[in-house]
């Protein structure tokens, strides 16, 4: 389990998170939602150490992330696997080259350990003979299946996904998703999704955290949302068209 205490982060003077305490369940989806500029990619961004927080804690398993030294941030963070909203796979390298990229940053395996662990990964997402495919020549939601192959190469605890479905058709969306929450139940991660989609949300989400404004709104199950009385929340949700 992942929970936030008190974070604050601001730039130029002007918080962006404030005082915001959350937690994040082991083997559900967890999703953080709220409009454009709420706060909730800067949350992400800084529980995975990309941006430092201005005071808190983040705590991995009991472990302050925030309060720990490089080596130690460096373990956790070989736990953590991204998926980023536009997949940022390397254009110059091809699919087995880009899963692999991980592994062979990380890890001692062997060159044929890596490619066993491509190959499992690849499979793992409904993805075979694209090895030697470069991400241009492959369409968005392949893009999506090789990032996430790529986030579960050093089989992670915990999974980050950054708007999933941006730029997706609504059919390659739910597949996506289908994906997302087999593999969050199949591996016991710890999974936080950002995102816009509703649809993705009453789908598949287990908890719900919603910013506004900088601050934590909201907290609770989808099942909870329409009878919060969380005007906010409700007005967020209406103007989503769900």
């Amino acid at each position: 389990m992942i929970e936030v205490k008190n974070i604050y982060k601001s730039f130029s003077g002007k918080n962006v998170l404030e005082d915001i305490t959350a937690h994040f369940i082991k083997g559900k989806c967890n999703f953080v939602i709220g409009s454009s500029g709420s706060g909730k990619s800067v949350l992400m961004k800084c529980m995975v150490g990309l941006m430092s927080v201005d005071k808190g804690v983040i705590e991995y398993d009991k472990k302050d992330f925030v309060s720990l030294d490089y080596e130690e941030k460096k373990h956790i963070r070989k736990e953590i696997g991204m998926l980023f909203q536009g997949t940022a796979l390397f254009d110059s390298l091809n699919v087995e080259d880009n899963i692999a990229f991980p592994l062979r940053m990380f890890t001692q395996m062997s060159p044929d350990e890596v490619i066993d662990r491509v190959n499992f990964c690849l499979n793992r997402v409904d993805l075979e003979n694209v090895n030697k495919l470069f991400p241009s020549s492959i369409s968005g939601g392949m893009k999506k299946r090789v990032g996430i192959a790529r986030a579960i190469a050093l089989n992670p605890k915990y999974l980050f996904c950054d708007e999933p479905n941006s730029g997706l058709d609504p059919i390659t969306s739910r597949l996506i998703d289908h994906l997302i929450k087999e593999i969050t139940i199949e591996y016991d991660i710890t999974t936080i999704i950002n995102t816009h989609d509703m649809k993705s949300l009453f789908e598949m989400g287990d908890n719900i955290i919603f910013i506004y404004k900088g601050t934590k709104w909201w907290e609770g199950a989808k099942a909870d949302i329409r009878s919060s009385g969380n005007k906010e929340l409700l007005d967020f949700m209406k103007a989503s068209e769900f």
